[in-house]
C-alpha cells in the first residue's frame, strides 16, 4: 500500500507547483493538450479498441459499451473541451471584497484550489481529458481511477497529456492515472486524507455507495440520474413531444436521459396518442400507470412503488397525474435530485416549479440532455453534484476552488 501513498504525496507535492501557475501558462498547456489529443488520435483508439474488446467479450451492456467507446467525434469533443476550459475566466486568485471592521482590520477572501482531486470512475475515458483540463484550470492536480473496462484508454489519452506537462517541465504527476484497478488499492486511495481534498466518483450507484462507505475524504456524491418531464395542462404539445424525445432517445446511456414522464391528466388525451406514435417510432418500451397504459402497445403496468428507476436503454416509466402538486410530490419521492423539467407556457407554473422541485438542474421548455457542464457554459465538467455540499449541479473550475480568508490589519492586538 506504500505505493499508493507514494502517488497521493507526489500529487500533493504537483499540485503545490500547479497552484502558482500563471493563466497565460494555463491557457497555453491546456491548448497544447488539445492540439496533442487530435495528433495522437491513433495512439488512443488503439487503446480503445482493447478495452471495446474486452468489453464485449465480457458480455457488457450496450450502454455501457457505448459510455467507453471513442470515435473522431468523442476525441474532438474532449479537444474541444480542454480549450473551451482554457478560455474561461482564471478565478483562482481573485478577491472578494468583505469589510473593514470597527477595530480598522479589512476583510477579504481570495479563491484556491482545493489541492488534489481524486475521479473514481468506471467506463467514461473521456473524464481522464475533462477532469484533467478542469483540475489545471482551477490550479490542482488529479487522481484518476478508472475501473478496469476503460484503463487502456485513460492512460493512453493521459500519457498524451503528460507528454505536454513534461514540455512545460511541469510534473506529470498533475495528471495521474492509477494502472491498476485492484479494488484493495482503491481502499487504500480513499484513506489519503493528508494527500487528497475531494473524492469524485461517477458510476453506477454501487461505486457511489462503495466510495462513499470507505472514504476518509469528503465525497461528491452522484447516486442516479432519474430524471422526469412534467407536461403540465399548458403546455404546447409540439414543444413538450420533441423535448420528450430528445431527452430520451438522443442518447440513451446517459445521467441526463429521461427516465419519467408525467402528463397533466386535463392534456393527457391529446399528448398521449402522439407519444405513442413516436415511441414505436423510436422503438421505446413504456412502462405506465392504469391510466397512460392503454395507450401504448406492449405496455407494462407498474405498481405505485415501482417508479424511480434508471433503465439507460430505450425504456421509460409514465403516469399521469391529477395536478401540478401531485408531479412534485412524485418528483419528490422517485427523483435523484439530478434535473427535472416542466414543459409549460404558463410562466407562474413555470416558477413556481423551479422553485418548489429539489434538483440540482431545474428547466423550463427544453430538453434535459442541456443538463451538462459543457452545455451549460462550465467548458466541461468533472462531475455532477446531487448533495449539496460543496457543490450542486455539474460541477465546473469553479467548484474545484474554495476560498480562504484575508485579514489585513496595522497593529490590532484583541483586547
Amino acid at each position: 500500500m506504500n505505493l499508493i501513498t507514494n502517488i497521493a504525496r507526489s500529487a500533493a507535492k504537483a499540485a503545490k507547483i500547479m497552484a502558482i501557475q500563471s493563466t497565460d501558462t494555463k491557457l497555453k498547456l491546456l491548448n497544447d493538450m488539445a492540439s496533442a489529443l487530435r495528433e495522437n488520435k491513433a495512439q488512443i483508439f488503439k487503446a480503445n479498441i482493447m478495452d471495446i474488446d474486452f468489453a464485449e467479450k465480457n458480455g457488457l451492456g450496450d450502454s455501457m459499451i457505448d459510455r467507453l467507446k471513442l470515435n473522431d467525434e468523442r476525441i474532438e469533443d474532449m479537444a474541444v473541451g480542454l480549450e473551451t476550459v482554457a478560455h474561461l475566466p482564471d478565478v483562482v486568485g481573485t478577491i472578494r471584497e468583505g469589510n473593514i471592521r470597527p477595530n480598522g482590520l479589512k476583510i477579504s477572501k481570495m479563491r484556491i484550489p482545493l489541492g488534489v482531486i481524486c475521479m473514481i470512475f468506471e467506463a467514461r475515458p473521456n473524464v481522464t481529458a475533462d477532469a484533467a483540463g478542469l483540475c489545471i484550470k482551477s490550479g490542482n492536480a488529479v487522481i484518476l481511477r478508472g475501473g478496469k473496462e476503460a484503463l487502456n484508454s485513460s492512460l493512453a489519452i493521459a500519457e498524451v497529456l503528460q507528454n505536454v506537462l513534461e514540455a512545460y517541465a511541469l510534473p506529470k504527476e498533475i495528471i495521474t492515472v492509477i494502472a491498476d484497478p485492484d479494488r484493495e488499492l482503491m481502499k487504500s486511495l480513499l484513506t489519503q486524507k493528508d494527500y487528497i481534498d475531494l473524492v469524485i466518483p461517477r458510476g453506477g450507484a454501487g461505486l457511489i455507495n462503495f466510495v462513499t462507505e470507505n472514504s476518509q475524504i469528503p465525497v461528491i456524491q452522484h447516486y442516479k440520474g432519474v430524471c422526469h418531464l412534467f407536461v403540465d395542462k399548458a403546455a404546447d404539445v409540439d414543444k413538450a413531444l420533441e423535448i420528450l424525445s430528445n431527452g430520451k432517445t438522443q442518447r440513451t446511456g446517459v445521467c441526463n436521459a429521461l427516465e419519467g414522464l408525467l402528463v397533466h391528466k386535463d392534456i393527457a388525451e391529446v399528448f398521449l396518442p402522439m407519444v405513442a406514435d413516436r415511441f414505436i417510432e423510436k422503438g421505446v418500451i413504456v412502462n405506465g400507470c392504469a391510466v397512460s397504459v392503454p395507450y401504448f402497445k406492449n405496455s407494462k403496468k407498474l405498481e405505485s412503488h415501482q417508479y424511480g428507476e434508471e433503465y439507460l436503454s430505450l425504456e421509460i416509466a409514465i403516469r399521469v397525474v391529477d395536478d401540478f402538486g401531485q408531479a412534485v410530490e412524485h418528483i419528490d419521492q422517485f427523483g435523484s435530485h439530478h434535473t427535472e423539467v416542466i414543459c409549460t407556457e404558463d410562466i407562474q407554473q413555470a416558477t413556481n416549479f423551479q422553485q418548489l422541485v429539489d434538483a440540482s438542474v431545474v428547466m423550463v421548455n427544453a430538453s434535459s440532455r442541456f443538463s451538462d457542464g459543457s452545455q451549460l457554459g462550465l467548458g466541461a465538467e468533472i462531475g455532477i453534484a446531487t448533495s449539496k455540499l460543496h457543490a450542486y449541479g455539474p460541477m465546473g473550475i469553479e467548484s474545484l476552488t474554495t476560498e480562504k480568508y484575508l485579514v489585513n490589519g496595522d497593529g490590532q492586538v484583541r483586547a
